[in-house]
């Protein structure tokens, strides 16, 4: 089975590489340790490192990630086989509204042609909290550039078709749902990371 770009990133053995998701890691945990939930959906969960990491820590009881990508999902059987990882698009999730206490949603939006649609399911299925994180342009960029990634388009991954500032963000959330309290931000290089309220 071929193993995919955020399997790699999560299993790299280089140092900068390992130090910048130890980095994002530790400041998401950091926005949600103090919280109470017993349930939390990961939605574009990959191959379920987050919902590993989360495990690990003893945040939430039970644990579900949606994914659309059908070889992240197979891998992440394989790697995780103690985690529900089920098939579906973040546009159409597959859960009443007010399902989860907590709806994380890391390096994802970036990817969508709506992500205000996508926002918007997120919202729906939450209960109370969500974190999202998007990656914090220009450093993003900068981040991959350095790094020998996507030179031929200056650190641009080829798949990420909304790019937002540390500013940009915050506003598109406020903009795309005024009745969400943005409650915490924090910026591990290269991202922004939310932590939205209902």
């Amino acid at each position: 089975m071929n193993k995919t770009d955020n399997f790699k990133k999560h299993t790299s053995k280089n140092p900068i590489q390992r130090l910048l998701l130890w980095n994002f890691f530790k400041n998401l945990l950091n926005l949600i340790s103090e919280k109470k939930v017993d349930s939390v959906l990961d939605v574009g969960c990959g191959e379920g490192f987050t919902l590993n990491r989360l495990k690990k820590h003893r945040i939430g009881k039970r644990l579900e990630g949606i994914e659309y990508k059908q070889d992240a999902i197979e891998l992440g059987k394989k790697t995780y086989p103690d985690i529900k990882i089920t098939g579906g698009s973040i546009y159409d999730l597959p859960y009443q509204d007010n399902s989860f206490d907590l709806v994380l949603c890391t390096e994802v939006l970036e990817h969508l042609e709506d992500p205000k649609k996508g926002l918007e399911e997120l919202i729906r299925v939450s209960k109370k909290y969500l974190v999202i994180s998007v990656p914090n342009e220009p450093f993003f960029m900068f981040a991959q550039f350095v790094r020998g990634k996507n030179w031929s388009r200056l650190g641009n991954d080829i798949e990420h078709v909304q790019h937002w500032t540390m500013f940009g963000f915050p506003k598109f959330i406020k903009k795309s749902a005024p009745n969400i309290q943005i409650r915490a931000k924090k910026f591990p290089f290269a991202w922004t990371m939310l932590l939205l309220e209902k």
